[in-house]
C-alpha cells in the first residue's frame, strides 16, 4: 500500500515538471515572436558639424584698484580742518586737508623782505659800479693830460728852455696819473663784484621765498589722483610731521578696476602646448566675470598682463584682466569668478553630455547610428565644456550622427529608427533654440550667460545617468 502512495506521488511530480518546461517553452518561444512583430526603437540623433569651440577656462580672482595712493603731509603743523566726506570721491588736486598756516605766512613776509632787500643791494652795487667807471674816465683822463704835458717838455728841455727840475715834475705827475688810473680800475673792478654778489643775493632771497611759498601751499593737502577715498586717520587738531608713517587717507581709482586670477603653471604649460602642436590656437583674451551673488558683470574686460615667473608657494602663474567699473559695482578686496577664453580649438564639436557614457575603464565613448540604421560604439575624446556640452576633439566626423535621446534603452548592432533631436522638440523654448556651437570666439565672446569650461571632463552625473 505504501509503495502504490509513493509511486502515485512520483509519477504526479514528474508530470507537474513536464507541464512546466512546457510553459516556458511556450513563453520564450511568445517572447521571440513578440520581438519579430516589434517595431524597431526610435533615437534622437545630432548629427556632427567640425567647428571651432572656444576653450573658457574658469578660475577664481580678487578684484583690485587700477590705482592707489597713499596721503601724507608735507609740512608739519596742526590740522585745522577736513575738507573732504569720507567715502566719497574726489577729483585730482581737490583739497582734503588744511594745516595751520601761521608760521609759514611768517616765513613767506620773511622771504619777501629779504628779497627786496637783496634787489635793493644790487642797485646799490650797480650805482657803485657806475661811479667806480666814471672815476676812472676821469683818471685816464688825468693821465692823457699828464703824458701830453710830459712830450711838450721833453722837447723844450733838450733845448735848455725850461730847467729840469720842471720836466722831472712832470714825469712824476704822469707816474701819478697812472697810478690814480690803476686804482680807479681796481675799484670797477670791486663794484663788479659786488654786483655779482648782489645777484648771486637775489637768487638766494628768491629760492627762499619760493620754499617758503611751497611750504605755504603745501598746508593745503591735495588729492593725488582721481578716485573713492576711504576713511580718514586723522581729524581736526591732529599734529602731523612730514613723511609720516601713516597716511593721512587712502584714494583708490576704481575706473577701470583690475582683476587679479590664478593659473596652475602646468595648466599654462598644457595650453602653450596645444597651441604649439597646432591642436588649438590662442584665443581672444576675453575675460567674463561671475559676481560673488551669481549674477554675471554686464561688460567683459581684457586680459592686461600675464607675469613671467611662477610663484614658487603657489605653483601658480597670476593672471591680470581689466574690467571697466563707471557704476563702481566693483570694489576692491572683492572675489569673482572669471571665465577666460585663453585659446580655441579647432575641428571640434559640442555634444550634449546626455550623449556621452562612460566605460568601467573611465573611457569616453558615444553611440551612433550607421549608414544601416545600427547602433556603433564610438570612442571619443573630451576636452572640457563648452555651454553646458561636452567639447570633442576626436573620434567623431562630419556628417555623423550621435545617439542623444533613447541610447539607455539600445545596444550595439540594434537596429533602429533614427529621429533628428529637432524632431522631438518640435516647439523648443527660446533658450533650447541657441546655437550649439559657436561659429568664431568673437560670437561666443559676445554672449554673457555662457557657462564655465574646465580641461577635465568632470560632468559624471549626466554620463551616469545616460549610461543607466
Amino acid at each position: 500500500m505504501k509503495h502504490s502512495t509513493l509511486a502515485l506521488l512520483i509519477a504526479s511530480v514528474l508530470s507537474g515538471a513536464v507541464l512546466v518546461g512546457c510553459d516556458k517553452n511556450d513563453e520564450a518561444a511568445g517572447e521571440q515572436a513578440a520581438q519579430q512583430q516589434m517595431p524597431p526603437a526610435v533615437v534622437n540623433v545630432q548629427t556632427v558639424t567640425l567647428d571651432t569651440i572656444p576653450q573658457v577656462q574658469t578660475f577664481s580672482g580678487r578684484t583690485a584698484a587700477y590705482q592707489t595712493a597713499d596721503v601724507r603731509p608735507q609740512v608739519n603743523g596742526v590740522i585745522d580742518e577736513v575738507l573732504f566726506r569720507e567715502g566719497s570721491n574726489v577729483k585730482k588736486g581737490q583739497p582734503l586737508y588744511r594745516i595751520n598756516t601761521d608760521n609759514y605766512a611768517s616765513s613767506v613776509s620773511s622771504g619777501q623782505a629779504a628779497m627786496q632787500q637783496s634787489q635793493a643791494n644790487y642797485q646799490t652795487a650797480l650805482a657803485n659800479n657806475a661811479n667806480a667807471k666814471a672815476e676812472l674816465a676821469s683818471r685816464q683822463a688825468s693821465l692823457a693830460q699828464a703824458q701830453n704835458d710830459l712830450q711838450r717838455l721833453q722837447g723844450l728841455v733838450s733845448i735848455n728852455a725850461i730847467s729840469q727840475q720842471q720836466y722831472e715834475q712832470a714825469q712824476t705827475a704822469v707816474r701819478t696819473a697812472q697810478a690814480a688810473v690803476q686804482s680807479a680800475a681796481a675799484a670797477v673792478g670791486q663794484t663788479q663784484a659786488g654786483i655779482e654778489s648782489a645777484k648771486a643775493g637775489i637768487q638766494t632771497a628768491k629760492a627762499g621765498l619760493e620754499a617758503s611759498t611751497l611750504d605755504l601751499n603745501r598746508t593745503i593737502v591735495r588729492a593725488p589722483l582721481t578716485g573713492r577715498t576711504d576713511r580718514s586717520s586723522v581729524t581736526a587738531g591732529t599734529l602731523v610731521s612730514a613723511g609720516q608713517a601713516d597716511p593721512l587717507v587712502t584714494i583708490s581709482r576704481l575706473d577701470p578696476i583690475y582683476v587679479d586670477i590664478s593659473q596652475s603653471s602646468s595648466e599654462l604649460l598644457k595650453l602653450r602646448q596645444q597651441i604649439a602642436d597646432g591642436s588649438a590656437q590662442p584665443g581672444i583674451n576675453s575675460v567674463e566675470l561671475v559676481l560673488e551673488d551669481g549674477s554675471v558683470y554686464p561688460v567683459r574686460g581684457k586680459l592686461a598682463l600675464s607675469e613671467a615667473k611662477v610663484d614658487e608657494s603657489t605653483g601658480a602663474v597670476t593672471l591680470r584682466a581689466i574690467f571697466p567699473n563707471s557704476n563702481n559695482i566693483l570694489l576692491p578686496g572683492m572675489y569673482v569668478t572669471a571665465r577666460l577664453t585663453q585659446s580655441v580649438i579647432t575641428n571640434a564639436t559640442l555634444v550634449p553630455q546626455s550623449a556621452v557614457t562612460r566605460t568601467p575603464k573611465s573611457e569616453t565613448q558615444v553611440y551612433i547610428v550607421d549608414e544601416n540604421n545600427k547602433i556603433q560604439v564610438r570612442p571619443v575624446t573630451i576636452n572640457g565644456t563648452y555651454d553646458g556640452q561636452w567639447v570633442v576633439t576626436d573620434g567623431l566626423q562630419a556628417g555623423d550622427k550621435v545617439v542623444v535621446i533613447g541610447g539607455a534603452k539600445v545596444k550595439p548592432e540594434q537596429e533602429v529608427v533614427a529621429k533628428p533631436l529637432e524632431a522631438a522638440n518640435p516647439a523648443p523654448s527660446a533658450d533650447a533654440q541657441k546655437t550649439p556651437t559657436a561659429k568664431t570666439p568673437q560670437q561666443a565672446a559676445k554672449t554673457m550667460d555662457k557657462k564655465p569650461a574646465s580641461n577635465t571632463a568632470s560632468s559624471e552625473q549626466s554620463t551616469e545617468a545616460a549610461a543607466n
